[in-house]
């Protein structure tokens, strides 16, 4: 049986407990089911907004092909992954990722991978909007994503 992939890249919201539900049900092996949900904070107030950009298509290409590779380091029975786009206001969900694997290891890993990718090289522009409404212009990329993105192209995986 092939592993279940969705990838989407959306405006709207999404139902976290659902797609982690559906990721579970993928496979009567399933294991274990990680997930992370990303959610826009205010910055002690300091934020009133996030304004996220992607090239549509570039985007899709780039997560599909990020999940394709976590597909081939680790023995995984689904990968979800969504990231919305758009205006989105402190509180909201950014992103989700959801790995499921027969054990633990596996989907922790490749969860791990995964919004490591996201946080460096994922082709999405980000823009802060102030809690006074200004435009504090575009955020860029940490050292410490590209550090924790570095680490995987020191490691080959995992096959539990």
């Amino acid at each position: 049986m092939s592993p279940a992939l969705s990838v989407r890249v959306q405006r709207e919201d999404f139902d976290t407990a659902a797609e982690i539900k559906l990721a579970g049900e993928t496979s009567r092996q399933t294991g274990a089911v990680v997930s992370f949900t990303g959610i826009c904070r205010d910055d002690d107030g300091g934020l009133a907004a996030l304004e996220l950009e992607h090239y549509p298509g570039m985007a899709e290409r780039a997560l599909a092909a990020t999940a394709q590779e976590a597909l081939d380091r680790w023995r995984l029975l689904a990968i979800t992954i969504i990231h919305r786009f758009g205006r989105i206001v402190p509180g909201e969900n950014i992103v989700l990722v959801v790995t499921a694997s027969t054990h633990r290891q596996a989907a922790f890993e490749a969860a791990s991978f995964l919004m490591d990718f996201l946080k460096s090289r994922a082709p999405f522009w980000k823009k802060i909007i102030s809690g006074d409404g200004s435009d504090s212009g575009w955020v860029d990329a940490k050292d410490t994503d590209e550090d924790a993105l570095r680490r995987w192209s020191e490691t080959h995986g995992c096959d539990r």
